[in-house]
């Protein structure tokens, strides 16, 4: 088995575990080409039967993708019920929200992954219509669930817009006073809660399942310098992320891609840190959150040898970098949230790296019927022209990054040299 689908099956295990089941067995295959009734051949589907017959199993996990066709035929074929890694991930998720927010957004993720999955069983299913001109077959069940399922996935898309549309204008109010908002962001059980816990005193729950905690919670810590930023905790990353969830999740995640600064945790001790330091860059590029400020966070520095430790953790964040492909370097902090080490001097780092209200000169585009933005350019800003192009005014402003970001939807384009300091 190579070292990646080694890694791949480790973390299958740990997602089983999550989910409140146990791990019977392990199978690997490797196969020149996949087989497209039950992806893994016939004679790899009766070992499994016989796997099953004898640990007495009640599900069946693939770390691969299923096409409803091959689970439906794995499912008959075992005996059993026969799932994937995502229909994994989305129970577990399931499990885990506590917020109306986050139960709607695993449903929303969960009906879009089992709308193509839905298998009818021709006429015997299908029922008499009502009424004058529906007499015949009828909507069979299927076309009936599908309906339903289509209905509620609208109605859900429905429900999380408003979420985030409320979301944003809460961002927009925190805009109006100069707080920064710093999100933290890393795969899953690499300690974000507990670091976020340490930081802010905040009880969010800790344990260490992966997805322990799904729905974001912010609070404002205070820095070194006295000054106050809002720290928000957000779920973790995984590999294979579904995309139906990052679709779901789109609301929640957007509090990262938002956010002044990032702190991505990232648990030190792993054999995998590398590989999971990658995945969380490729989601955050996907999210549209790549280009915001980092910080890397070394978290559970407690579990490193010695000699690792006093090494620094420039060294170690380069070293992490590189094997994730990542050349730029990125300011790190090297901590313990379960011990507390570190705390004040990923603080202070956090007081280096964050700017704080800093002013630019920008140009706005702002329609003329919106006077309350123009009205506040002219009080928390320093106008240097006002023009008028049709319905739209032309304003060159000094506004504060808090300003920058509330109006961000009217910016026009920076101007040359324009940074205050």
């Amino acid at each position: 088995m190579s070292k990646s689908a080694s890694e791949s099956f480790e973390e299958l295990a740990e997602l089983t575990r999550g989910a409140g089941a146990e791990v019977a067995a392990e199978v690997f295959q490797v196969r020149p080409v996949v087989d497209a009734a039950t992806l893994i051949g016939h004679g790899k589907v009766e070992e499994l039967k016989e796997l099953v017959d004898a640990h007495h199993a009640g599900v069946l996990i693939f770390d691969h993708e299923l096409t409803p066709t091959q689970q439906r035929n794995l499912e008959k074929a075992v005996g059993i019920k026969v799932i994937d890694r995502t229909q994994l991930i989305l129970d577990i998720f399931a499990r885990r929200a506590r917020t109306a927010e986050g139960r709607l957004q695993v449903e929303l993720a969960q009906l879009k992954y089992m709308l193509p999955r839905l298998a009818g069983q021709g006429t015997s299913l299908s029922r008499l219509g009502g009424g004058i001109g529906t007499r015949g077959p009828g909507e069979t069940k299927l076309e009936t669930d599908r309906r339903r399922i289509a209905t509620r996935i609208k109605k859900l898309e429905q429900d999380l817009e408003r979420v985030r549309t409320g979301r944003a204008l809460h961002r927009e109010n925190r805009g109006a006073v100069p707080i920064p908002t710093v999100s933290m962001a890393g795969y899953t059980n690499a300690g974000k809660s507990t670091l976020f816990n340490r930081l802010t005193a905040a009880g969010v729950l800790a344990d260490a399942h992966m997805f322990a905690t799904l729905d974001p919670t912010t609070r404002a810590i205070t820095l070194p310098s006295r000054r106050r930023v809002l720290l928000s905790d957000t779920v973790g990353f995984v590999r294979n992320l579904p995309t139906t969830l990052i679709e779901a999740f789109r609301a929640t995640l957007e509090e990262v891609a938002d956010a002044a600064l990032i702190l991505h945790v990232v648990d030190v001790s792993s054999d995998h840190a590398a590989r999971h330091v990658a995945e969380v860059y490729r989601v955050l590029g996907e999210i549209g959150a790549s280009g915001t400020p980092q910080i890397l966070v070394l978290n559970k520095s407690d579990r490193l040898p010695v000699e690792d430790r006093e090494r620094g953790s420039e060294l170690i964040a380069a070293r992490l970098l590189a094997e994730a492909g990542q050349s730029p370097p990125t300011p790190s902090a090297m901590v313990s949230g379960q011990t507390g080490e570190g705390m004040a001097g990923l603080c202070r780092r956090i007081d280096e790296v964050i700017a704080f209200d800093a002013v630019e000169t920008v140009r706005f585009r702002i329609p003329l019927r919106d006077g309350a933005a123009i009205a506040l350019l002219h009080e928390r800003g320093k106008v240097r022209s006002e023009e008028y192009d049709g319905n739209l005014c032309v304003m060159e402003v000094d506004a504060p990054e808090s300003v920058r970001r509330r109006l961000n939807r009217y910016l026009s384009r920076p101007v040359e040299n324009s940074v205050h300091k």
